[in-house]
């Protein structure tokens, strides 16, 4: 397995997180190949020095690493397992890093299927949303085998704080963690807000107020501003926030959990979606409170 400091990557997905880190893997020195579906949102990377390529095995052909950064696990099974799929394009001993975020059980079969490739697995999604990605401060959970974790670690460091969690599927698991709490967290500072402003306080005060306390947070300061100021242009879509808690809520159900609270607000998102504020930021779940309290 390669272990040098400049890489040959191929990079599958450059949508709102995948270009950003695209362009930070160029600026550290790595080359790069890009694919994306639709070709104009990779084209920009090609002003930074990554080659943008006409399909995702001419990406992933002669990289020793191919990161994946789509949008959900079927997804993913198909640009990887398909006819012809990226694990029949790579070369033996590469190392596939799927990002995205995707089922627990997805993870594990895809890891399985690779192996027989004699390809090294990793899943490591990452949470942070595009700032994290711009800024290289991403949250990075990653599941896999410690020694292919090592060969790339240096890798996702240019990305953000990568934390080996366990085998194949544990850093998918770390992340519907992650979505369960930033959802909960969402929901109870929207809660919060609209409280605050019914009650005849200023919301912007309040958050003032609790910086420092128990209560303060990265979800308080930021999501309560885009709250108070409405501004829900997407970081993170609702429909992607909607797709990790119901995953989330299928798993737990396969583990025999009932989850109360995670279950409420996983189908606040499902109304939320469903009246049409899916393309909206996370943060937009107070629509949804609202519309409930008119």
């Amino acid at each position: 397995m390669t272990t040098t400091t400049t890489r040959t990557i191929g990079f599958i997905g450059t949508g709102i997180m995948g270009a950003p880190m695209a362009a930070r893997l160029v600026k550290a020195g790595h080359q790069v190949r890009v694919w994306n579906r639709t070709k104009s949102k990779a084209d920009s990377l090609e002003t930074v020095g990554a080659e943008i390529v006409d399909n995702p095995e001419e990406a992933a052909s002669d990289s020793d690493v191919v990161i994946v950064m789509l949008s959900s696990g079927p997804v993913c099974d198909e640009i990887l397992l398909g006819s012809s799929g990226l694990l029949k394009a790579m070369q033996p001993d590469a190392t596939l890093i799927v990002m995205s975020s995707i089922p627990v059980e997805t993870a594990r079969r895809q890891a399985e299927e690779a192996a027989t490739h004699q390809i090294h697995y990793l899943d490591a999604p990452v949470s942070g949303g595009e700032q994290g990605a711009i800024d290289g401060s991403l949250a990075i959970m990653v599941g896999g085998d410690t020694t292919s974790f090592k060969a790339v670690e240096h890798l996702l460091l240019t990305l953000g704080r990568p934390v080996h969690v366990g085998p194949a599927g544990s850093g998918e698991l770390a992340k519907l963690a992650n979505q369960m709490i930033v959802a909960n967290s969402i929901a109870t500072v929207a809660e919060a807000i609209l409280l605050a402003e019914r009650g005849g306080a200023n919301p912007e005060r309040m958050l003032a107020a609790l910086e420092g306390g128990f209560a303060d947070s990265t979800i308080l300061r930021i999501h309560g501003q885009r709250m108070i100021q409405e501004n829900f242009t997407p970081g993170g879509p609702s429909k992607w926030q909607f797709k990790d808690t119901q995953t989330a809520m299928a798993f737990a159900g396969e583990l025999g959990l009932d989850l109360p609270v995670s279950t409420l607000v996983n189908s606040l998102y499902e109304k939320l979606v469903a009246q049409g504020d899916g393309e909206l930021d996370h943060s937009a779940l107070i629509r949804q409170l609202k519309r409930h309290n008119v």
